[in-house]
């Protein structure tokens, strides 16, 4: 009996000393989890206190950043005021001074309000960080960088204006901007062009629109036995008669091929842009040449094959080609 209790006794002490040894990893577990809550809720209690500290400088770094914004529309307007008016003013430079001025002010603004914003930070250490980059920001923005130089350059030298209709690299349209990055064109059939400056200022440009007066051409044939001398003038007295050809320069007819099939009279004149466009022109003059060789019985030929047999052949039969 006695050793029964004993045996008791010992399990009741184990139980006892175990319980308290799981109540001591317990509480030193809870403890550390709880340190290391206290640790990030300290953490974030500074970063949002850090926050709040810097909310009024943030405020005040946009309020300076809204002001060189401001600045920048009001040099816009100056420069618009001041240069857009004067006749002997370039277009181009205006864009110029627009686009180039305002950045710089609004870079210039956005330097200070991150000196308002960030504690210790000042403008040599982007200078600093964009020197250390230079290599690899040249390497991955080379393109970037020469449509952009190339925009500056295009605005400036202005071999075209918006509003003209120019051919570059074999793309035709009408420019609608003049952007540092690319060129705007719209197509004669209503579609946007996108060319990049470098694009542009590399390649060679027809400006079809730099001089008001164009001149107008097509090339008309006639029967080898048509007298050329008739249809010459059945020509010039279409010109004449049509108030949009221009006599200063003159027009000119002249023979231009002797064909297979036809003489050819290459027929030249000049229209003002202003009163008509050059497909136009050339569509009226076109109508108006074959109705009057109509009118005149001046033949416009056509591609005729004679085919001559040298020998008499044979045709058999089929039924002797079966056999």
């Amino acid at each position: 009996m006695s050793d029964e209790k004993a045996s008791l006794k010992e399990v009741t002490e184990q139980t006892s000393q175990f319980i308290q040894n799981a109540g001591q990893k317990t509480t030193e577990t809870v403890i550390q989890q709880a340190h290391i809550y206290n640790d990030a809720y300290t953490t974030m209690n500074k970063m949002i206190d850090g926050f709040w500290e810097r909310v009024p400088y943030i405020i005040s770094g946009l309020i300076v950043f809204l002001i060189f914004w401001f600045l920048s529309k009001l040099f816009k307007a100056f420069i618009t005021k001041a240069l857009l008016k004067r006749s002997n003013t370039r277009q181009n430079l205006v864009m110029v001074l627009h686009r180039v001025g305002s950045t710089f002010i609004l870079f210039f603004g956005f330097l200070i309000a991150l000196v308002i914003i960030i504690p210790g930070f000042s403008p040599g250490q982007l200078i600093s960080a964009l020197g250390i980059g230079s290599v690899a920001i040249g390497f991955a923005f080379k393109d970037i960088f020469q449509n952009l130089l190339s925009g500056v350059l295009i605005l400036l030298s202005e071999p075209f204006r918006i509003g003209d209709t120019i051919l570059v690299n074999g793309l035709e349209g009408t420019v609608e901007d003049i952007q540092i990055r690319a060129t705007f064109l719209r197509s004669a059939d209503g579609r946007s062009i996108v060319i990049p400056n470098a694009t542009v200022y590399t390649s060679a440009i027809t400006v079809n629109t730099a001089y008001q007066q164009r001149r107008c051409e097509f090339v008309v044939g006639i029967g080898y036995d048509a007298d050329i001398d008739q249809a010459s003038a059945i020509v010039h007295e279409v010109l004449n008669d049509n108030l949009n050809v221009l006599t200063d320069p003159a027009f000119t007819v002249q023979v231009s091929t002797l064909a297979d099939f036809s003489i050819n009279l290459m027929i030249r004149w000049w229209v003002d842009t202003g009163a008509t466009t050059t497909t136009e022109s050339i569509s009226e003059i076109q109508l108006a040449v074959k109705k009057a060789f109509d009118q005149k019985g001046i033949s416009i030929p056509y591609p005729i094959q004679d085919l001559h047999i040298s020998q008499p052949v044979s045709i058999q039969p089929e039924t002797t080609l079966n056999k």
